[in-house]
C-alpha cells in the first residue's frame, strides 16, 4: 500500500458578501463586519424573507469580456474570480508544473439555478416556439465549474464537482485531499461557489420557515446562538484553495499557510431537512475528522461551526460538540462567520475553510457576531468568541459543514 502523503495549502482565494478578495474578507472578518442587507437581486417586496448577503460592488466586466462573460452563470463567474486569486497566489511556473497530475474539484449545491429560471420563463412567456439558449445546460451544471478551470490552466488531472447541499464544498475538499494524499494528484484546485440570491431560491426557502424575516434589521439578522435567531441570511460567492503535496510545494519554494491533515463524513439518518437532535451524525463526523488527522480532541484549538442561526441546527451542533471534546469544549474557540457572510449554501465550506486558514495564518479567531442574548440552552462555559476578534496561537482549526439530507462533513487544518 502506498504511503499517504501530506497535503498543504498554496494559494487561496474568495469573492463573498464580506469581501472581493483574501484582504478585504480576512479585513472584514477580523473586524466583525455583516454582509446583509435589502435584495437588490430581485424585487423582493412580496416575500416572506426580503433580506440577503450579495456580492457587493460586483461587475463582471472587472473579470470576463463580453464574449466571455456569456458563457457563465453567476456562480461560475464567482467561481472563476475566486479561483483565479487562488491559482496567482499559488504563483506556479505552469511551464515546469506537469498538468497531468493538476486537478479540480468543486463544490456547488444548486449550480445555474438563476440560468435555469431565466429560460424556463422565457418558454413559458413565449409563443410555444422553444428557444432555449446552446449556453442553457452548460450553464445549469455544476460540474462546467472544474471544466472551466481545467481550461482556463490546462489542469488535466482529476476533474469533476461535487454536490451534497451545503457540505458540497468540504466534501470537495476532502476528497482534493485524498486524491493528493493517495498519489493520484500533485496539485488540485478545490473549493465552492454558489449564486442562489434569486426568485426561485429565496421562495423555495422561504416556504420551508429556513430564511430570517428580520427584515427591518437586515445586519443584525444572521445571529447564530442567539435566543431570538430566527432561521438563516442567504448568501453567495465563491471561495479557492490550492491544495499541494507537500514535497512537491517545497521544491518550487511555495508559500505554505497551513496544512490540510483530516476530513471526516457522515449522515444523520434521521431527516430531510432536520437534524439529529443529539447531533450524533455530527459526533461521527468530528471524530472521523480527527481519526483521519491522527489527532485527539485536546488539539483543536478552534471550531468554525456549521452556526447557521436556526433554532434547531444550532442547539444540535453544540450538543454533539460538548458530546465528542468533553471538557476540552470549554478550552477551545468556537465561532460561527456565517453571522458575517450570511450562509453561502454549497459554498459555504470553502469560505469557512478560509477563516480557519486565516486563524492559523494570522493568529486571529474570527467573531460571531449579533449574540445579543445567549441562549439559555447553550452551556455558558463555551467560548462563543461573541463580539470581537479574539488573538490565539491556533495550531489546529476544525471546520464543520452539515447540508440538507443529513449530510455532515468536517475538514481540520494545521500549522505547519
Amino acid at each position: 500500500m502506498k504511503e499517504a502523503r501530506r497535503v498543504v495549502v498554496t494559494g487561496i482565494g474568495t469573492i463573498n458578501p464580506i469581501g472581493n478578495n483574501i484582504e478585504e474578507y480576512f479585513a472584514n472578518l477580523e473586524n466583525g463586519v455583516s454582509g446583509a442587507a435589502e435584495i437588490t437581486l430581485f424585487d423582493a417586496t412580496n416575500f416572506k424573507s426580503r433580506i440577503a448577503c450579495e456580492v457587493k460592488n460586483y461587475d463582471w466586466s472587472k473579470y470576463f469580456d463580453r464574449k466571455e462573460v456569456r458563457k457563465y452563470d453567476r456562480f461560475c463567474q464567482f467561481a472563476l474570480v475566486a479561483a483565479t486569486e487562488a491559482v496567482e497566489d499559488a504563483n506556479f511556473d505552469f511551464d515546469a508544473l506537469d498538468k497531468e497530475r493538476a486537478g479540480v474539484v468543486w463544490g456547488s449545491g444548486i449550480g445555474g439555478i438563476q440560468s435555469f429560471h431565466d429560460e424556463v420563463m422565457g418558454w413559458a412567456e413565449g409563443d410555444g416556439i422553444p428557444r432555449f439558449s446552446p449556453f442553457f445546460v452548460p450553464h445549469l451544471i455544476t460540474d462546467i465549474v472544474p471544466g472551466h478551470i481545467s481550461i482556463k490552466y490546462g489542469m488535466m488531472g482529476p476533474n469533476y464537482s461535487v454536490t451534497s447541499a451545503c457540505a458540497s464544498s468540504n466534501h470537495a475538499m476532502i476528497d482534493a485531499l485524498n486524491l493528493i494524499r493517495w498519489g493520484k494528484a500533485d496539485v488540485v484546485v478545490t473549493g465552492g461557489s454558489e449564486a442562489p440570491i434569486t426568485i426561485a431560491s429565496v421562495g423555495g426557502f422561504s416556504s420551508m420557515h429556513a430564511l430570517s424575516t428580520r427584515n427591518d434589521d437586515p445586519q443584525h439578522a444572521s445571529r447564530p446562538f442567539d435566543v431570538d435567531r430566527d432561521g438563516f441570511v442567504i448568501g453567495e460567492g465563491a471561495g479557492a484553495l490550492v491544495f499541494e503535496e507537500y514535497e512537491h510545494a517545497k521544491a518550487r519554494g511555495a508559500k505554505i499557510y497551513c496544512e490540510v491533515v483530516g476530513g471526516g463524513m457522515s449522515a444523520d439518518a434521521h431527516h430531510m431537512t432536520a437534524p439529529h437532535p443529539e447531533g450524533k451524525g455530527a459526533i461521527i463526523s468530528m471524530r472521523e475528522a480527527l481519526n483521519d488527522a491522527e489527532l485527539k480532541v485536546e488539539d483543536i484549538d478552534y471550531l468554525n461551526t456549521h452556526g447557521t442561526s436556526t433554532p434547531l441546527g444550532d442547539i444540535a451542533e453544540l450538543t454533539a460538540v460538548k458530546g465528542l471534546f468533553g471538557n476540552h469544549a470549554y478550552e477551545m474557540n468556537i465561532s460561527s462567520t456565517k453571522s458575517m457572510t450570511g450562509h453561502l449554501l454549497g459554498a459555504t465550506a470553502a469560505i469557512e475553510a478560509l477563516a480557519c486558514v486565516m486563524a492559523i495564518h494570522k493568529g486571529v479567531i474570527p467573531p460571531t457576531i449579533n449574540v445579543e442574548n445567549r441562549d439559555p440552552q447553550i452551556d455558558e462555559k463555551l467560548n462563543l468568541t461573541i463580539g470581537k476578534a479574539q488573538k490565539r496561537d491556533v495550531k489546529c482549526a476544525m471546520s464543520n459543514t452539515f447540508g440538507f439530507g443529513g449530510h455532515n462533513s468536517t475538514v481540520i487544518f494545521r500549522k505547519i
